[in-house]
């Protein structure tokens, strides 16, 4: 403490008097934040849930393949995106929901014991990535592009249309809750609140669901696929001046 009082008189102060008014919550709960009050307060966090159900699907998928040179490795993948992409123009989706504009290529080679490296082909690869706005073909979809030649699905993020308006709701649930929690504070403590000091808000992103499959058994396969909720959450930080 002597230390303390050498290094920043100011600071003891400042200490001495949250603890003299018994409102020493907000500084041992983040000392370097509430260091910079010189004034009697209280911070709460509201925080919040909101679960919707999905109706919509965003998929990301590639195809990957090997060829005895780089052109003939490009226009097998090409060939399979082009198949894939009218399979999906046929199933109704639009060309701006499909995002297909990239190529990869490098040279694969084998490694034999005490000798150099020998070319043995070239390996080419490209992702799809495809907003599906209607969950019913889904399953299709995935089907279609196993059948045209894509061999890897890379992943699937369920979503919602209504997930504004679920963002919304969640975050005033997080201001009430803010709210409900000054006021309880400061009653229980017999103080009253003066007005907010600072606002602390970070975006939250929304917790997307994974598609799940269940036993390949039952004998529907489209309703094997569970799709769970859209997990929506949010936090706000408030900083309240106390009378």
């Amino acid at each position: 403490m002597t230390q303390l009082n050498k290094a920043n008189p100011l600071k003891k102060t400042i200490l001495n008097t949250l603890i003299a008014s018994g409102l020493f919550i907000g500084f041992a709960a983040n000392s370097a934040i509430a260091a910079n009050y010189d004034f009697p307060h209280l911070e709460t966090v509201g925080t919040s849930q909101v679960n919707i159900a999905p109706d919509m699907a965003e998929i990301s998928v590639q195809v990957s393949l090997s060829k005895d040179n780089a052109k003939e490795a490009k226009t097998a993948v090409d060939q399979a995106v082009s198949k894939f992409i009218k399979r999906l123009n046929q199933a109704g989706v639009n060309k701006q929901d499909i995002q297909s504009a990239n190529l990869h290529i490098q040279p694969q080679y084998h490694y034999p014991s005490n000798q150099p490296k020998e070319l043995t082909g070239y390996s080419a690869s490209r992702q799809i990535t495809v907003s599906v706005k209607d969950l019913t073909k889904l399953n299709d979809i995935l089907d279609s592009a196993l059948e045209e030649g894509i061999n890897r699905v890379q992943n699937i993020a369920l979503k919602s249309s209504d997930e504004t308006k679920a963002v919304e709701q969640a975050r005033q649930a997080a201001i009430k809750d803010a709210k409900q929690k000054a006021q309880s504070l400061a009653q229980g403590f017999e103080r009253e609140l003066a007005g907010v000091w600072e606002i602390r808000y970070l975006t939250q992103h929304p917790v997307q669901p994974v598609m799940m499959r269940m036993s390949a058994m039952q004998n529907d396969i489209a309703e094997s696929y569970q799709y769970g909720e859209v997990s929506v959450q949010e936090r706000v930080e408030v900083v309240y001046r106390l009378k």
